[in-house]
């Protein structure tokens, strides 16, 4: 269980584990596993976080519509979000991993997408945060899920913020 870290306290070293050739296999299957049960059961069950940080804060979940880039393909990941006016803010943190994760390259290049939170589906359209949109709103990420900050401490690339704004408002 993670516990939320101070401000300007010292991160605790990635751990080894997490480079392991199974996490992304397991965290993939998990993922398959929580959208089915989350679209069955309109967010009832898997529509909260409740993992590291999230286990004595919980986190509301969403589902990220994305298409693949190359291939076309509609794949659909449990993500993270706070709500920020009429917009949805999701962080592409990856736990930490030195890479961003798939789906913000296929936001990248097909920005226009759908979301569900709840029974919701919704159009969105997404942009990456620029430096002050994300300086205002990283300090509430990082209060909505404390391991925000220590992904961002174990790796070196700055993890993008994305805003999902209503297409309707585009």
């Amino acid at each position: 269980m993670a516990t939320p870290i101070e401000p300007g306290a010292q991160h605790p070293p990635r751990p080894r584990q997490l480079d392991s050739p199974l996490i992304p296999k397991i965290l993939k299957y998990a993922g398959k596993a929580q959208v089915w049960i989350y679209r069955r059961t309109g967010g009832r069950i898997g529509g909260t976080w409740r993992i590291g940080a999230g286990f004595r804060k919980p986190v509301p979940t969403l589902l990220l519509e994305h298409r693949g880039r190359t291939t076309g393909t509609i794949y659909t990941v449990p993500l993270l979000y706070l709500a920020d006016g009429a917009d949805i803010v999701v962080v592409a943190s990856q736990g930490g991993l030195p890479k961003h994760p798939q789906w913000y390259h296929n936001l990248r290049a097909h920005p226009d997408t759908h979301i569900q939170i709840g029974r919701e589906r919704r159009a969105v359209h997404a942009t990456v945060a620029d430096p002050v949109q994300r300086a205002r709103l990283w300090p509430r990420l990082t209060d909505l899920y404390a391991d925000f900050a220590t992904y961002q401490s174990w790796t070196d690339r700055e993890i993008p913020v994305i805003i999902l704004s209503d297409q309707r408002a585009v």
